[in-house]
């Protein structure tokens, strides 16, 4: 994912190095639940992340009391019965921490919507996706308000939409394509609350969870605030609500650019070059995933190589990316599938902020950060660009004989495979405005898959300006569309992931079922009909 990753052939021992957020005693005990609850329904469906979502009815020490005092059966483990019956007596469901919330710009058919789409099947199909805003539109309850301690749902102060299915709260990079599918729905007031609601995480913590939960505040996600201020802007023009959300801005990009976050590597030609890398800070196993990782650490002999390898795991996720278990000894072996860079996020923040700051008034800072893009375009290329193969490759970090922090630019831990991602930084415009590179680009090979790297791509080669690359987009695009709408059509839901190997299929695999809904997949299904339409007398069937 045209990343940086700790390298499997790295010499040194694993070390549990960096911070560790605290985390607080109801996570603690809901992990624990998490556990029995495991013991006693059997892994058959078993969602852990379940537990860790429900909120006490009452306070913490007489639930744990109770909970203490359920019988138990001479190998520890508790009957289905007493703890469906404790669950039911003393935790609420998970599903009510959130109430409904009808969205105050929604109308079932917005002035101006989709003008392009001219088939009166895809037009009625694009409405029903349009009216599922309605589904996910949320708000915290006020008991979360008034009682956060019983909760692991954070209160945010606008109303949410959420992912869908098990994804009951706010994501962060998630946000950025409901974005803009609410933008081609003409929700710009939803859209503003939801970036809001973001910068109220900022606020707080000083950057945007992954998701708005106590079990996320030890990692983040791919950094798309700002290109979401940005696409608002461009539709409204709302200048003071630029200038509002610039301070939360500069304060993010503090947070990616200092710390275990920055990492400079001396590239071929002797020059330093700084990039930023996902590093969760945690070294536990994650609250929401506790049982699957420690399932995973199990054939681990050491502490500090389970430390070592919870620390990974939460930083793979910090870069929104699914990704699957392979269990076997060269997994064991290296362990090391975390510590990702997704310099494509932080490569488009910065050049957003360049943009917000000069719209703004504020040319020093728009100076800076202007200055600051070149720099990083610079990096990724030496580091992430492969000539031969026309991507920009992920890449190994190495520590040779010592576990320092400075590392020296070798070709070899370049990693060829292809992945999606190696095409994603033709979504910033310091790329897609090189007409040459956008050609060696196009020469490659394009996966498909997944709603936000569908968008990314196409998205990029739209804005080259080159007709042949506009001309793959569509290619692209279309067949994203066709999918998405036979799979609707035979289940009745927006999947968040689809099988494209199967036109109408949703897509499987990962650490937990894939879920419906769903928030980014009606956003670029509705962003990608608003930019290409569809004429009278398409095909829309695969």
């Amino acid at each position: 994912m045209s990343s940086l990753t700790s390298s499997k052939n790295s010499i040194c021992s694993p070390t549990d190095s960096g911070p560790v957020v605290p985390t607080n005693q109801l996570l603690t005990f809901l992990q624990q639940l998490q556990e029995t609850a495991l013991e006693t329904f059997g892994d058959k469906q078993f969602d852990p992340k379940l537990y860790v979502d429900l909120s006490l009815k009452s306070n913490l020490s007489s639930t744990r009391e109770a909970f203490e005092k359920l019988p138990r059966s001479n190998d520890g483990t508790v009957s289905t019965s007493d703890l469906n019956r404790f669950l039911e007596d003393y935790l609420n469901g998970a599903e009510e921490d959130l109430v409904y919330a009808e969205p105050s710009d929604f109308v079932p058919e917005p002035e101006g919507f989709l003008p392009a789409v001219e088939s009166a099947v895809v037009r009625g199909w694009a409405l029903e996706v349009h009216s599922l805003w309605r589904n996910l539109s949320r708000r915290v309850a006020g008991m979360v308000v008034k009682q956060p301690e019983l909760h692991t749902l954070l209160p945010l102060p606008k109303p949410v939409m959420i992912p869908g299915s098990r994804f009951r709260e706010v994501y962060y990079w998630d946000s950025y394509w409901v974005i803009r599918g609410l933008l081609a729905s003409k929700m710009y007031e939803t859209a503003k609350g939801i970036v809001k609601n973001l910068i109220s995480l900022i606020d707080e913590f000083g950057y945007v969870l992954n998701g708005a939960r106590t079990y996320y505040t030890n990692r983040s996600q791919p950094p798309l605030l700002s290109a979401m201020i940005r696409d608002i802007y461009d539709r409204t023009g709302d200048m003071e609500f630029a200038r509002k959300s610039l301070p939360a801005l500069l304060k993010e990009h503090k947070f990616w650019n200092s710390g275990v976050h920055s990492v400079t590597i001396l590239d071929a030609k002797g020059c330093n070059r700084t990039l930023s890398r996902h590093y969760a800070m945690w070294n536990k196993p994650r609250p929401e995933s506790s049982t699957i990782d420690q399932e995973t650490a199990s054939k681990l002999s050491s502490d500090s190589e389970k430390k070592h390898l919870y620390r990974e795991l939460a930083s793979t996720a910090e870069t929104g990316w699914d990704f699957q278990y392979k269990v076997d000894e060269e997994f064991f072996g290296s362990h090391n599938i975390g510590n990702d860079i997704h310099p494509t996020g932080r490569f488009k923040c910065i050049h957003t902020q360049a943009f917000l700051a000069n719209v703004t008034g504020d040319c020093a800072t728009s100076a800076h950060f202007l200055e600051a893009a070149e720099a990083r375009k610079e990096a990724m290329n030496a580091v992430f660009w492969n000539e031969e193969m026309g991507q920009w490759l992920d890449y190994w970090l190495s520590k040779g004989t010592q576990c320092k922090d400075d590392y020296t630019w070798r070709a070899s831990n370049q990693n060829r495979n292809i992945f999606a991602s190696n095409f994603i930084p033709l979504w910033i415009d310091l790329f897609n405005s090189d007409r040459k590179l956008v050609e060696k680009v196009m020469q490659g090979t394009f996966p498909n898959g997944w709603a936000p790297l569908q968008h990314a791509i196409v998205e990029g080669l739209v804005r080259s300006g080159s007709k042949e690359a506009r001309s793959m987009a569509e290619d692209i695009a279309v067949s994203w569309i066709r999918t998405n709408h036979v799979a609707f059509k035979k289940s009745g839901a927006m999947h968040e992931k689809y099988d494209v190997q199967k036109c109408g299929e949703f897509g499987g695999g990962g650490e937990y079922v894939p879920q419906t809904g769903f928030g980014w997949s009606n956003g670029v299904v509705l962003a990608f009909l608003e930019e290409f339409g569809w004429p009278k007398h398409k095909k829309i069937d695969c």
